[in-house]
């Protein structure tokens, strides 16, 4: 396990997320089915449960894709990076990319 590192998954399901705690302490975000246009409670519930997340964590996509794309956004807007763990091949395998880097678009 990644010293004090902790691994955010996005939904706890049937899936065996245990070779993921080579990265650090496992943290579901959310368990079961979620009403996938329920966005301003993904936010608030993601929210609460990454206050404390470092530059150092991982984030695993699973489940529904707004769920990924609401919990990604989060880290990347707290860090200005995102550091990924996806499954490939029975183990999960690290993407780390810095964003504070990337232009930002017009916001009007």
């Amino acid at each position: 396990m990644k010293s004090g590192s902790k691994v955010f998954i996005v939904n706890k399901s049937a899936h065996d997320f245990s070779a993921a705690e080579e990265y650090g302490k496992i943290i579901f975000l959310s368990e079961g089915p979620v009403n996938r246009y329920s966005t301003n409670s993904m936010i608030r519930e993601f929210s609460k449960a990454m206050k404390n997340s470092r530059g150092t964590d991982y984030i695993v996509p699973c489940s529904l894709n707004v769920m990924n794309s609401i919990a990604c956004a989060i880290f990347a807007y707290k860090h200005g990076k995102l550091n990924l763990l996806l499954f490939k091949n029975g183990e999960y395998i690290e993407r780390n990319h810095v964003l504070d880097g990337i232009e930002k678009g017009d916001e009007g």
